[in-house]
């Protein structure tokens, strides 16, 4: 079946390389937050001892960061709807440089923690800022690939974090490997204000009425209650949160601690998910923007695959796993990013040009509460099993449980709304005036 998208739609904007060129300063911005936001990750038991915190302390940090992302995700959407991209960019790259720079220079628990949350706030600003830089610069048709290709070069920064920045940590120490890092911040933010255009010549939106919060609510409302963006949300909280938790915190403790591994390996390891993650987003692009149809089985399976494999790692019954199972789970998992964007690829075609931004803001959210929900659990199961990652790691199941019922509950209405706009919209492009 062919993808509906490939119909080019009237006033589509012409994409070519300016767009190109634009759209990439957007996606140079979210590659810096991506480093910033997992940069706690190679740095979690340096964290855990520069600060002298247990576990549920430790994941306090992620959970907050996450807390703040997910809360600011609807309020980023109308801001993006309303303000431009532009302007909640800036917003968001000060935010997020600032918060790595206190991050850096961080000499107690509470002044970390306000740190990650200043960063939360800005890295909140930056993904939906991009999804709509891209739906005003490129054809509707290649929605789905240029959406890939952002969390792909997002995957990129956090291959950097893996790298370079746990190269840094052990070489010059925490305050110089943060505040180095931070200066990635303020080259992306003078390249923004020099080159950055919210939209081409001649495709200019339809001016924003303010209507104070009544309107705000409508807008909220009228993209909940489309089943297209629900179902999104779930897919994308399903989908992403077990490579998020494992990436962002205990991925690496859990190598290390329960599976006996070097630092080095484990950090091996980690890289081997973004990577598999940049290859999966790649052929989940091309995929999902030629074959439509194909969206909830990519979905479906990449849940599926992800359950198998982080039964089989966890419950191992020998006191480690083999390098071959780690491996494994670590290259599926890779495919949780990938197939977390198909959530976008609901929510987009259930709404209005001017609700894109409040969509992407409630399909982005469903990842990220999941991945905080499992942060706070798997902290709390460990400090009270005594270190049994076992146990603790099995809150993935749960989630992963919730999700699936509620996108088994959406999905045969949510495809039905699409077939009624699907042909509307070749109605409407059957009578445009040539």
């Amino acid at each position: 079946m062919s993808s509906h998208s490939a119909v080019s739609l009237p006033g589509d904007p012409p994409g070519g390389r300016r767009a190109v060129g634009v759209w990439g300063i957007g996606v140079a911005v979210y590659f810096v937050a991506v480093i910033f936001r997992t940069s706690l990750g190679v740095a979690g038991l340096d964290a855990a001892d520069r600060f002298h915190v247990n576990a549920s302390a430790l994941s306090t940090f992620s959970i907050l960061q996450l807390l703040v992302y997910a809360g600011m995700q609807i309020p980023v959407g109308l801001l993006v709807d309303r303000l431009g991209t532009k302007r909640v960019l800036t917003f968001g790259v000060v935010l997020f440089t600032a918060g790595q720079l206190g991050f850096a220079f961080s000499s107690s628990y509470g002044m970390a923690l306000a740190s990650r949350a200043l960063l939360g706030c800005g890295d909140a600003m930056t993904f939906i800022s991009v999804l709509r830089l891209g739906t005003r610069w490129f054809p509707a048709r290649r929605g789905p690939l240029v959406a890939q290709l952002a969390g792909l070069v997002g995957m990129a920064g956090n291959l950097v974090s893996t790298l370079a920045i746990a190269r840094l940590l052990h070489g010059v120490g925490w305050t110089a490997a943060f505040a180095g890092s931070a200066s990635a911040g303020v080259v992306v933010l003078v390249l923004l204000l020099l080159f950055l255009k919210d939209h081409p010549e001649g495709h200019e939106p339809e001016p924003f009425p303010h209507q104070g919060a009544a309107y705000v609510r409508r807008q909220i409302l009228a993209s909940w209650r489309e089943p297209g963006t629900r179902l999104g949300m779930w897919v994308h909280f399903t989908t992403q949160f077990p490579a998020m938790v494992f990436l962002l915190l205990w991925g690496m403790p859990f190598l290390v601690e329960a599976e006996g591994l070097s630092r080095a390996t484990a950090g091996e390891l980690l890289t081997l998910v973004v990577l598999s993650n940049m290859f999966v987003g790649l052929v989940y692009g091309q995929i999902v923007a030629r074959h439509h149809a194909a969206r909830l089985p990519l979905a479906l399976g990449t849940v599926s695959a992800t359950a198998v494999a982080w039964a089989s790692a966890v419950a191992y019954p020998g006191q480690h796993a083999p390098m071959w199972l780690l491996v494994a789970l670590c290259a599926v998992l890779g495919a949780c990013g990938p197939a977390s964007m198909i959530g976008f690829d609901f929510a987009r075609p259930a709404n209005p040009p001017e609700r894109q931004g409040t969509a992407s803001g409630i399909t982005n959210m469903g990842g990220f509460v999941a991945s905080m929900t499992t942060l706070f659990a798997i902290g709390v199961l460990l400090d009270s099993t005594g270190d049994n990652y076992r146990i603790a790691f099995s809150a993935v199941f749960v989630l992963q449980a919730v999700g699936l019922s509620q996108i088994f509950r959406l999905r045969k209405e949510a495809a039905r709304r699409e077939r009624e706009r699907l042909v509307a919209s070749r109605v409407e492009t059957v009578h445009v005036p040539a």
